[in-house]
């Protein structure tokens, strides 16, 4: 197991920008490597990658240098040693709104005496040969993301953050709205309020502090680095391939109708 810069990056608050993958195909995961990001997540929350996908994506991102973690389903300590013994860097563990959740996010990627993993001998472990090489990686250079996507979250962050082995946080915009009734309403008051709290909360603990902007808008990704973000979720796989689509196809039905006078060919 290799050095995983992404830990230093995050301990030196530098500004790291990854993405979700939510198609289960390896040429996405191979296609979006290559692009550039520090970081992939692959998401088994709002998916239907199973974990043997997941495996195939994590041996591909990995084999090309960039750090593969995993956003689960739920904060369950099997499902997170599932995906750590396939060889996840790290997970994202979403709807984290208490310090509990937090330690048991931790508890579920660290082997004792750090946490309470049970040991299995599977791709992480190579299979049983590098066990105690694996051991000791784990616990020093797993990453441990968590989501703040509800006010619950909002009002505990900082009992959340101040948690030992929980490296930084995500907000996920949509779910917070969500959880205020005003689903993406993020100029509602209430919204803003919000994240404006999160804010003063990561800047007081001085805690490593990402936010996961969904729309492929560059400017947004730049606003937010811009507002302190240091972990950047930039979109995601299936709204890259559309809006792509949908941006260079309307460009061509546009040309068609100035030449012809009608939208199609």
């Amino acid at each position: 197991m290799k050095n995983n810069s992404l830990k230093a990056k995050i301990k030196n608050k530098e500004v790291t920008i990854g993405s979700w993958i939510t198609l289960g195909h390896t040429s996405i995961a191979e296609i979006m490597a290559k692009a550039g990001f520090d970081w992939l997540v692959i998401d088994m929350e709002h998916s239907a990658i199973t974990l043997h996908e997941a495996q195939e994506l994590i041996k591909v991102i990995e084999l090309l240098g960039i750090v593969p973690l995993v956003r689960i389903g739920e904060n369950s300590q099997y499902k997170i040693k599932r995906v750590m013994d396939a060889g996840a860097h790290g997970v994202i563990v979403p709807m984290v709104n208490c310090n509990e959740d937090a330690i048991k996010a931790v508890s579920a990627v660290k082997y004792p005496p750090i946490g309470q993993r049970g040991v299995g001998l599977a791709r992480a472990q190579r299979y049983g040969l590098e066990f105690e090489r694996y051991r000791d990686w784990v616990n020093e250079e797993s990453i441990v993301i968590v989501q703040i996507e509800h006010i619950e979250a909002v009002n505990n962050l900082k009992e959340i953050l101040s948690i030992n082995g929980v490296d930084g946080f995500i907000v996920g915009p949509y779910d917070l709205s969500a959880s205020m009734g005003k689903p993406g309403e993020f100029d509602y008051p209430d919204v803003v309020n919000a994240l404006t709290k999160v804010k003063e909360v990561s800047k007081e603990m001085d805690a490593v502090s990402g936010f996961h902007v969904v729309q492929p808008k560059t400017e947004e990704v730049m606003a937010k680095i811009k507002e302190g973000y240091r972990f950047i979720g930039f979109s995601l796989d299936t709204l890259f391939l559309g809006k792509t689509c949908l941006s260079k196809m309307g460009e061509i039905r546009h040309y068609l109708q100035d030449v012809t006078g009608k939208g199609n060919a």
